[in-house]
């Protein structure tokens, strides 16, 4: 059965992007991360992924080397009108205008028996958090410090989750924690 997995990358001191909305910082070599056994397993066990409008913003429209060749699920207020470069048999692109749910519901239709991996944006993931449809969480952590941003965690908005450590991944530059969410 596919599990749903949020992902994000973070610095040591928590934050997701800068004062200037940038994550520059929290990919200093992305051909290291590409080639990472975390990566590489996730790519391998991912049959659909789901993002926030603002992580398919930052690929300015093109696809053509993203990471996951899966269908991808856009949750979003509005509408993207314009062509979106990359797409092929493998790598469609939906966009979700009905909410969280609907978004995990359509992504793990198209998934099958691999998982909904969650990617970019703290809003997204803090609302499948808090709708408890989260089965994994898996942080990211870069030795930086940002001192200031955008945080992934916000108590109001996660609520009491209930995590259980299972995996530790580590690269050169950067420590990755894989967690099961328990559910009551």
């Amino acid at each position: 059965m596919s599990q749903v997995i949020v992902g994000t990358t973070m610095s040591l001191d928590g934050f997701i992007e800068d004062r200037s909305g940038s994550v520059a910082r929290l990919y200093p070599d992305l051909e290291e991360l590409r080639k990472s056994d975390m990566l590489q397993e996730s790519m391998r066990s991912t049959g659909a992924v789901v993002m926030g409008r603002g992580a398919f913003d930052m690929a300015q429209g093109d696809f053509t080397d993203y990471e996951y060749q899966v269908p991808i699920f856009v949750l979003t207020h509005r509408r993207h009108t314009e062509v979106t470069k990359g797409q092929n048999d493998n790598l469609t692109i939906t966009f979700v205008t009905d909410g969280v749910e609907s978004a995990i519901e359509k992504a793990r239709s198209a998934a099958g028996d691999r998982d909904v991996t969650i990617v970019g944006g703290a809003s997204t993931a803090r609302q499948i958090l808090k709708a408890g449809l989260a089965d994994i969480l898996q942080i990211g952590i870069v030795p930086v410090l940002l001192g200031s941003g955008l945080r992934f965690f916000d108590p109001e908005s996660v609520g009491d989750v209930k995590l259980e450590q299972q995996r530790i991944f580590e690269t050169p530059s950067r420590i990755d924690l894989r967690y099961r969410v328990l559910k009551e």
